[in-house]
């Protein structure tokens, strides 16, 4: 797996009276302050992550939402402190029309109508490994939880680039599923810079050995350094089959990329 951040120039700039900053370049320009030598907060390198899980394995809210064919936007939960151990959560759940029982392995009890939604409420046990227990394996709370149907919508923080692929990774290996819908990092002028999530696995062996050996041997520069007959006779393989590879595998990663309106 790899992410892309979209903002290539390496920095982010602020200027204020004068002074040039640049993070985490760390080139400063401090003329006409005066000789007063500024303070440097380190950037925030934080990302918001925001997923997607098909019918996740232990996820009560999904399975309700899923029987019933409807949305959940707010889910809750909380602890007693005299039972850590046990967690008990609250989702409102809208639908056009409720079974009478959901086939869930707890309890759920309607406890608040609000017109078309029930609120409903279960206890589990703390290490049911849903899939925001996952993410809570890793200090990060997650912030947003709604679902589609059975579809399950995640919002969380990361701290860093390594801190979301240790996230990212421990979910793919229980939900082979996951989707990553978006991911954004704060930029210090509090604007946000847009991450684009690749999955390499997404490439067969054979398409990845090409696109690595095409760009070390200077097949996308400009001028080339090496035109396709020379990439594919050091992969062994006809111009033909190197460019067929080299096709397939620009096309799956312009799909991770490029988004177009529907």
């Amino acid at each position: 797996m790899g992410w892309r951040n979209s903002d290539a120039r390496g920095g982010f700039e602020s200027v204020c009276s004068g002074a040039e900053w640049w993070v985490p370049n760390e080139r400063v320009r401090t003329q006409g302050l005066g000789g007063f030598q500024p303070h440097l907060h380190s950037m925030p390198s934080g990302i918001r992550a925001e997923i997607k899980i098909d019918d996740p394995a232990g996820c009560v809210v999904t399975q309700a939402a899923g029987a019933a064919s409807g949305n959940v936007q707010s889910v809750s939960k909380s602890t007693n402190p005299d039972a850590p151990e046990r967690v008990s959560e609250e989702f409102m759940l809208e639908a056009e029309e409720y079974p009478d029982a959901f086939d869930t392995d707890v309890e759920l009890t309607s406890i608040f109508s609000y017109g078309t939604s029930e609120v409903y409420r279960f206890t589990r046990e703390l290490g049911r490994g849903c899939p925001c227990e996952w993410i809570e394996r890793h200090d990060s709370p997650v912030t947003d939880v709604r679902t589609r149907g059975s579809a399950l919508f995640l919002t969380f923080h990361a701290p860093d680039m390594e801190g979301l692929q240790a996230i990212i990774g421990d979910l793919k290996t229980q939900f082979s599923n996951l989707d990553v819908q978006r991911l954004l990092q704060s930029q210090q002028d509090h604007a946000e810079t847009n991450l684009v999530f690749v999955d390499r696995s997404t490439l067969t062996a054979r398409q990845l050995e090409v696109l690595e050996t095409a760009h070390r041997m200077g097949y996308f520069e400009h001028p080339k350094r090496a035109n396709a007959g020379e990439v594919a006779k050091a992969l062994e393989i006809t111009s033909t089959t190197f460019t067929e590879h080299l096709a397939a595998a620009q096309t799956k990663l312009l799909d991770a990329i490029l988004e177009y309106d529907d």
